[in-house]
C-alpha cells in the first residue's frame, strides 16, 4: 500500500530525497553506431533511432509541484530520404494564465569523430494550435551516416500532461525507455495499445521518496516500460481508423488524487456521474431543454403536420437548409444553440443540439450522442474518458427503428451519418435513465454502378457510345458534392480526364426523374476519335476505373483495414462488333470471394454473341472491417482488380 502524500494542499512541506534526472550519457557515440551503413530489421529503413529514454516525475520547484519531462535520443541518417528526421519540434502545452517551459536543450550532429552543435539562436518558436507551442530546429552538417542526439527538459504545471510514451513511430528504432516515477496519492490508469510486447514492464515502491516536513517519510512508485527491436509504423492513409487505435504506446490517465484528510478527487469518474453532470452542464444539458425557444421561432406545422417519419424528415431537412456549419466539432466548448440558431450558424454540437430540440418538441424522442471522429480514436469503454470524445450528433427512434443524425452537412440524407464520425460506436446520454453505448451501422445500400455502350464507325474510324452512370447511398453522396462544388464545365472536364486518347463528352444530363436524395442519375454521351485503324482492333473496355492504383501499397500492415460502410461496384459494357471485323480476344473470366462469408466477392465476366459482346465486372465489399491478418489476401485482390481495370483488352480482327 502507497502511504498516502498530501500534494496539492501540503506540497510546500516535502522535496525529494533523491533525484530521477536521465543518466547524463549525452555526446557518447560508440564506433558501431558511427559506423553503422544500413538497418538490416528493416532495409527500407531511411534512418533508425538507436537509443530513446524519457523520464517522468514530480519534484517540488520553488514551493510549487511541477511534472519534469526528461527526454534523450540518438537517430542514426541511414540515406538522404532521412534528412526530413533533421528537423525537430518540441511541442509544449499553454493557456492564458501558465505554461509548460522547455528548461534546457542540447543538440548536436555527430559525423564520424566531428561534433557540430545546435545553437540557441539556432531554435525558434512556432505556433502549432491556439494551445500549442513548439520549439523547433534543425541539425546541422547532416549527411548520410550522421547520428543526431538530443535532449531537452519540460517543466510543467499541468499533472494532466503526464499521459504517457509512444514507443513507435514512422521510423524504426532499436531501443526504447520510459521510466516514471510517481507520488503514491497520485493515482493513474494505465493501458498499453498496439500489437507490440514490452521487453520490460518493472514497477516496485521505493521507500522514502518523498519527506514530509511535520509528516514523515513517504513512498512512491518507481515505473519502466522498455521495448527493443521496435518496426515502423508505416500506414496506409485510406481505409484505416486513427494510427492511436494501433500504435505501440503505454497511455497514463489521472483517475485520483488522495488529500491529508482522506478525501479525494477523483479525475476519473463513473458514467452515472458524467450523466449526472452533463444534464446540469451549460453547454451540454442545459443547452437540451429549449424546447419552448424553438417552438416559438420555427413554423407551427413543422413540428405537428404528418407522422413522426414525416415531422423527422422534415425537421432533419429544415436544419440542415437553417444552418451552416462553421467546421468546427466540439462537444466542450461553449455551446449555446439560441445565439448558433440567430445566427444561421454553429459548430456540429450546436446544430445537433438544436435538432435534438426540435425533434423533442415535435414529441419524437430523441437523445444526444457523443462520439470520437474516425481520426481521433475510438473512446475507451474501460471508464469514462471525456477527452476520447470530439463529435455529437442526435440519436432518435421512430416506429422501433433507430436512427444517427447528423445535420451539419447539407448533402447528407436522413439517417446518414458522415464519413468522418463512422467509427463504431459512440455513447447516447439519456438524461432520464441513463447513458447507453450504441453500435454506429452505417446503410449498406451503396453502389457506384455504370452502364456502358459503344458502337464503331469503319468509316469515320470514331466511336460513339453512352454512359449511364449510377450512384446510390455515400457513392451519391460523394457524387453531388462534386457537381455542386465545380460548375457544369468544370465537372465534365474532369470527367474528361479521367480518360485515356481522343475522348469527348459530348452531351451530359443527369436524370431529375431517377435522381433524389439518396440516388444520383447521370447520363454521358461521347465519341472516341480514330480508334479503328488498321486491320487490328485493341480495346480496353474499361471507360471508367474504379481504382487507379492498389490502395494497399506497404509489405506488411499491422492493424486492421476499415472501409467505414460497404460498398459495390458494378461495371457493364456493351460493344457492338463493327462490320466485316470478329472477336479474336477476350479478357480473362475471373470469380474470386474471400472467406467462406463472401465478405469480399468479384466477378469479371464477359459473353459474346453473334454481333457484341457483353463484359461485367462487380465487386463488392460486403463487410466494412477486416483484421490485419486479411491484408495480403486483399492487397493481392485489389492488384488484380487494378490489373484487370488497367490491362484487360478486347481484339478484334478484320475477317
Amino acid at each position: 500500500m502507497y502511504k498516502s502524500l498530501y500534494i496539492l494542499r501540503l506540497v510546500f512541506f516535502f522535496s525529494f530525497l533523491g533525484t530521477a534526472q536521465i543518466p547524463d550519457t549525452f555526446g557518447n557515440v560508440t564506433a558501431l553506431e558511427k559506423s553503422m551503413t544500413t538497418y538490416d530489421k528493416d532495409a527500407d529503413a531511411v534512418a533508425v533511432v538507436l537509443y530513446e529514454r524519457g523520464d517522468n516525475y514530480f519534484k517540488v520547484v520553488n514551493g510549487k509541484v511541477r511534472l519534469l519531462k526528461e527526454y534523450h535520443a540518438k537517430v542514426k541518417i541511414l540515406n538522404k530520404q532521412g534528412f526530413d528526421h533533421g528537423t525537430i519540434e518540441i511541442p509544449y502545452y499553454h493557456n492564458d494564465t501558465s505554461s509548460e517551459k522547455i528548461t534546457t536543450i542540447k543538440a548536436v550532429t555527430h559525423n564520424g569523430d566531428n561534433q557540430y552543435h545546435v545553437l540557441p539562436s539556432e531554435m525558434f518558436t512556432v505556433d502549432l494550435t491556439e494551445r500549442w507551442k513548439a520549439t523547433k530546429f534543425t541539425f546541422p552538417k547532416i549527411q548520410k551516416g550522421s547520428v543526431l542526439e538530443y535532449t531537452y527538459s519540460i517543466t510543467s504545471p499541468y499533472y494532466g500532461n503526464f499521459d504517457g510514451w509512444a514507443f513507435q513511430s514512422e521510423i524504426p528504432k532499436i531501443y526504447s525507455e520510459f521510466n516514471a516515477r510517481i507520488p503514491g496519492n497520485f493515482i493513474y490508469n494505465r493501458s498499453l495499445t498496439g500489437y507490440l510486447k514490452l521487453t520490460t514492464n518493472d514497477a516496485s515502491i521505493k521507500k522514502n521518496c518523498f519527506y514530509l516536513e511535520g509528516v514523515g517519510d513517504a513512498d512512491c512508485e518507481i515505473a519502466k516500460y522498455a521495448m527493443k527491436d521496435i518496426p515502423a509504423f508505416k500506414m496506409d492513409e485510406e481505409f484505416a481508423l486513427s494510427q492511436k487505435n494501433y500504435i505501440a504506446q503505454i497511455e497514463f490517465e489521472m483517475s485520483e488524487i488522495i488529500g491529508l484528510d482522506g478525501t479525494s478527487d477523483k479525475y476519473t469518474k463513473s458514467w452515472k456521474d458524467v450523466d449526472r453532470e452533463f444534464r446540469s452542464d451549460k453547454d451540454i444539458g442545459r443547452q437540451l431543454t429549449k424546447k419552448g425557444f424553438f417552438e416559438k421561432n420555427v413554423p407551427s406545422s413543422l413540428l405537428i403536420e404528418g407522422d413522426a417519419m414525416k415531422r423527422a424528415k422534415n425537421i432533419y431537412k429544415f436544419v440542415q437548409n437553417h444552418f451552416t456549419w462553421n467546421e468546427e466539432y466540439g462537444v466542450y466548448n461553449d455551446n449555446r444553440v439560441k445565439q448558433a440558431f440567430e445566427q444561421k450558424k454553429g459548430t456540429t454540437a450546436e446544430i445537433n443540439m438544436s435538432l435534438i430540440n426540435l425533434l423533442n418538441a415535435a414529441e419524437i424522442p430523441t437523445h444526444l450522442m457523443l462520439l470520437a471522429t474516425r481520426q481521433r480514436g475510438l473512446p475507451k469503454k474501460v471508464h469514462p474518458v471525456m477527452n476520447d470524445f470530439n463529435y455529437t450528433v442526435a440519436k432518435t427512434t421512430i416506429d422501433g427503428q433507430d436512427y444517427l443524425l447528423d445535420a451539419s452537412d447539407k448533402y447528407h440524407p436522413f439517417g446518414y451519418l458522415p464519413f468522418r464520425a463512422l467509427n463504431h460506436y459512440g455513447r447516447v446520454m439519456d438524461f432520464k435513465n441513463e447513458s447507453y453505448w450504441f453500435d454506429i451501422k452505417p446503410n449498406t445500400k451503396n453502389k457506384y454502378q455504370v452502364r456502358a455502350s459503344i458502337k464503331f464507325d469503319p468509316e469515320s474510324q470514331n466511336a460513339t457510345g453512352v454512359l449511364d452512370v449510377f450512384s446510390t447511398g455515400y457513392k451519391a453522396i460523394q457524387k453531388r458534392e462534386q457537381i455542386n462544388y465545380y460548375s457544369k464545365e468544370a465537372y465534365l472536364d474532369n470527367i474528361e480526364k479521367q480518360f485515356e486518347g481522343d475522348f469527348a463528352i459530348t452531351s451530359y444530363e443527369k436524370n431529375e426523374a431517377r435522381s433524389d436524395e439518396e440516388k444520383v442519375a447521370e447520363r454521358f454521351s461521347f465519341e472516341l476519335a480514330e480508334v479503328l485503324q488498321g486491320d487490328l482492333l485493341y480495346f480496353n473496355p474499361f471507360l471508367i476505373r474504379f481504382f487507379d492504383e492498389n490502395p494497399f501499397q506497404i509489405k506488411e500492415r499491422t492493424y486492421p483495414i476499415d472501409f467505414g460502410y460497404p460498398a459495390t461496384y458494378r461495371y457493364q459494357i456493351s460493344i457492338q462488333i463493327p462490320e466485316g471485323f470478329e472477336v479474336k480476344e477476350l479478357p480473362e473470366k475471373k470469380a474470386i470471394a474471400i472467406d467462406e462469408r463472401k465478405r469480399v466477392t468479384y466477378r469479371f465476366y464477359n459473353d459474346q454473341k453473334q454481333n457484341s459482346v457483353l463484359l461485367s465486372f462487380d465487386l463488392s465489399l460486403n463487410s466494412t472491417h477486416f483484421k490485419a491478418d486479411n491484408y495480403e489476401v486483399l492487397k493481392d485482390l485489389f492488384k488484380q482488380i487494378v490489373n484487370d481495370q488497367k490491362n484487360s483488352l478486347v481484339v478484334l480482327k478484320r475477317k
